[in-house]
């Protein structure tokens, strides 16, 4: 059975990025299709895979300023050929899922979302572009004419698995298809449970978590906002780089309480998790794994009542929850947090379940469910 993978992009490293590569190892002889990529996220996790790109990787600014060429997605994801596939997985949240394959492949589409900046966030999305107001009805136009496309591209796949109970919901409402929930894979082997002496940054002082791909959306304003409310004895330290940097900065400016750690690598990652009092997840993920690596080293989380964090984490158990989405609800919740109140132990534990094995074995699973009633249906067909 030839198998073929189809990913949006690979110009930064996500969930998406995550669930891909797990796939990679199950199907190691499939190639890659993606509409571009950048070679330092290739040559650091795919190296030696064949990886198959459309024409945007080629045109000027196509791999670091690929939103110019938006419109013309679309149509390059259709260009991949894919006639010679017996099974097509789609590891998709905007373009990849609308690849055309023949009528006897399998396409199955792994869904993080219903394209976020088309459906959900399509208003927040155009509010927070720095462009006059008629350069955004002109963004806006485009916008439109590619939600059509999208809505009739989430027909193409034969099958949709949803990353959380929160995408399913989504994927029923804008693109009106069933599907199964298998959450994504979480590397918990990297993570390890510290020693309670061990719960502060070396110099003896707790500290808070906050990380993630630094995008306005992810609301690391709110935590920036509520510690500079809190102040001197509750320390805050952000992992992570992206286009908000500069804003969370100017937001902090003044507080000696906050830190910028900027990028850090898997092996510091896992360190800043299993010596803070607990991680903080302040926005509407659809699914979120920053907050399940945060419970596979034994530290709870402290979320926003929204998205996939109400799937993963369990209060009194592995975190707390806050139901407002400000910096003040934020800061009470931190006040009220007492880092004794939970068992590492039963935190790691209840994370296991989100294992790469567990996901890897659901996925084989569906996988070969659907590819045997595929064929059930197809020998029905021909006996008439």
């Amino acid at each position: 059975m030839k198998v073929a993978l189809i990913h949006d992009h690979l110009a930064q490293d996500g969930g998406a990025e995550r669930v891909l590569r797990v796939l990679t190892e199950m199907f190691p002889e499939a190639p890659i299709y993606t509409l571009l990529y950048d070679q330092k996220h290739v040559d650091q996790y795919l190296t030696g895979r064949r990886i198959e790109t459309s024409v945007i990787q080629k045109l000027p600014g196509g791999v670091k300023h690929y939103q110019w060429y938006l419109f013309f997605m679309p149509m390059a994801v259709e260009f991949f050929d894919l006639r010679g596939f017996d099974l097509v997985i789609s590891d998709s949240s905007s373009f990849a899922k609308g690849v055309i394959t023949r009528p006897d492949c399998l396409h199955i589409d792994y869904c993080h979302t219903p394209t976020r900046y088309l459906w959900s966030d399509s208003h927040q999305y155009l509010n927070e572009l720095k462009y006059n107001k008629w350069i955004k009805k002109i963004i806006s136009l485009v916008l439109n004419r590619i939600r059509l496309w999208d809505r009739v591209a989430a027909d193409r796949p034969d099958l949709f698995i949803a990353n959380s109970r929160t995408v399913q919901r989504r994927i029923a409402k804008y693109y009106r298809r069933e599907s199964v929930v298998i959450y994504p894979p979480v590397e918990i082997d990297k993570f390890s449970i510290a020693a309670p002496a061990e719960h502060s940054d070396g110099q003896g002082e707790k500290y808070f978590l906050a990380g993630c791909r630094l995008a306005p959306y992810k609301r690391i304003d709110l935590v920036v906002e509520a510690f500079k409310q809190l102040g001197g004895e509750y320390k805050l330290k952000i992992f992570g780089d992206g286009v908000d940097m500069g804003r969370l900065k100017k937001i902090a400016a003044g507080a000696t309480n906050i830190e910028f750690l900027g990028w850090v690598n898997e092996t510091a990652k896992a360190a800043l998790f299993s010596r803070a009092q607990a991680f903080i997840n302040p926005q509407e993920e659809d699914f979120g794994i920053t907050a399940v690596e945060s419970m596979a080293a034994g530290r709870p989380v402290i979320a926003y009542r929204k998205g996939g964090a109400t799937e993963t984490v369990v209060a009194g158990k592995t975190g707390i929850f806050f139901d407002e989405a400000s910096a003040a609800a934020l800061a009470a919740a931190v006040k009220n947090f007492r880092s004794a109140d939970f068992n590492p132990g039963e935190i790691r534990r209840y994370a296991e379940q989100f294992s790469a094995d567990n996901f890897k074995k659901k996925i084989s699973d569906f996988i070969a469910d659907n590819l045997e009633r595929k064929m059930k249906e197809e020998n029905k067909l021909f006996e008439r």
